[in-house]
């Protein structure tokens, strides 16, 4: 079979689907792309067993159908040398030699058979789910949550990302135990209630390609797995098995003492006086009075210490109360708007982040923190 295509539109296609290739393979074949010819179309292909992502291109200019298995690696390597120019792809499916022909030369590697790669899960019709969204509402649950996932092998199901569809809105929820992230839409409302475990390394596939994306995405899933469904594009991903945690039960309800803060300002601050925390627990301390915010961290082991103080509006009891700096800023980085409120009861109780403004109706984020004891 042949076929002739754009350097960079099949560079720009392939990047984005290697992400899935992993880099110690259960099986050989994996390190490959799978090249799938049927009509005009190119259907690449890549997995690690756990997530499958293919992409269609449209062809001009193609004679014969067939499947070959090309080296990751290898192929991407080569075409990141190439200036934009139409490639000529010569490909024998029985000897599985490839020539490669440019404008000024030719290249000549063997493929592997593609009958070898793994056949890509169905969805049970029985028991599915099925909802179509706009790339914006999937990107933004995804990168609001993404970084709050955990990464205990003994606790799976905190690795994730939790999606729950209601007939009141879409929510996004992570968390490692230490902090926790909630977003909800409004706008997506679904017939029925229902809800899975995406795993990490797709949601963090998706998030890398739905910038690209214009039109609406359709989401199916079943009890095994999730299909995403969107020009030109299909991810599937196995989902994480097991039921996660009362999230909602964690999220204090009454928090009488509130401080509004500039977030960059707090974010900056915050970076600063951590280097002067004990690297092993990171703590920093946080003493709020009046309208003021006192930052401080030391090590005592080192004898350095960093105290910064900032304005705030705050409405409460004096409260002194202890966070993990590192986690602390995850938080404030991931957030957009430009001040925060943070919702305190008492220091033995998880802080609340809120944005203080949000343009989006439709939109609810918020950001949790378990706090640490300060030693007196």
């Amino acid at each position: 079979m042949n076929f002739v295509i754009s350097s960079s539109h099949l560079l720009g296609h392939l990047q984005l689907v290697s992400k899935v290739v992993g880099a110690k393979n259960a099986l050989p074949i994996l390190d490959n792309l799978l090249f799938d010819i049927k009509g005009k179309t190119l259907q690449v292909t890549a997995s690690d067993l756990e997530s499958t992502l293919t992409s269609k291109l449209e062809l001009e200019t193609v004679e014969g159908e067939g499947i070959i298995a090309i080296d990751a690696k290898r192929i991407l390597e080569i075409l990141k040398e190439f200036p934009e120019q139409p490639l000529n792809f010569n490909i024998d499916t029985e000897s599985l030699k490839i020539d490669i022909i440019s404008e000024n030369g030719k290249y000549s590697l063997i493929g592997q058979s593609g009958d070898e790669f793994p056949q890509i899960p169905a969805i049970k019709s029985d028991n599915v789910n099925r909802i179509d969204m706009s790339p914006d509402i999937l990107y933004s649950g995804i990168s609001s949550a993404i970084f709050a996932t955990g990464e205990d092998e003994l606790r799976p199901v905190m690795n994730g990302i939790f999606i729950e569809l209601t007939t009141s809105g879409i929510t996004f929820v992570a968390t490692d135990a230490h902090k926790l992230v909630r977003y909800k839409r409004k706008e997506i409302k679904a017939e029925t209630e229902s809800a899975f475990i995406l795993p990490k390394k797709p949601a963090a596939i998706l998030k890398g390609i739905l910038p690209k994306a214009f039109s609406d995405i359709t989401l199916e899933f079943d009890n095994k797995n999730a299909f995403f469904n969107f020009e030109g594009f299909q991810l599937v991903c196995r989902l994480v098995e097991g039921v996660y945690p009362s999230y909602d039960s964690v999220i204090p309800k009454d928090n009488p003492n509130k401080m509004i803060v500039d977030r960059v300002e707090f974010y900056s601050t915050m970076k600063r006086v951590s280097i002067f925390s004990n690297q092993a627990s990171n703590l920093v301390a946080l003493s709020i009075s009046g309208n003021q915010l006192t930052i401080s961290a030391q090590d005592i082991d080192y004898s350095i210490s960093g105290q910064e103080t900032i304005n705030c509006q705050y409405s409460g009891d004096e409260m002194q109360i202890g966070f993990k700096s590192n986690f602390f800023i995850d938080i404030l980085h991931n957030l957009s708007t430009t001040e925060i409120v943070l919702e305190l009861s008492d220091p033995t109780r998880a802080g609340i982040i809120l944005p203080k403004d949000n343009d989006n109706q439709d939109e609810e984020i918020l950001m949790l923190i378990m706090p640490m004891m300060i030693n007196s």
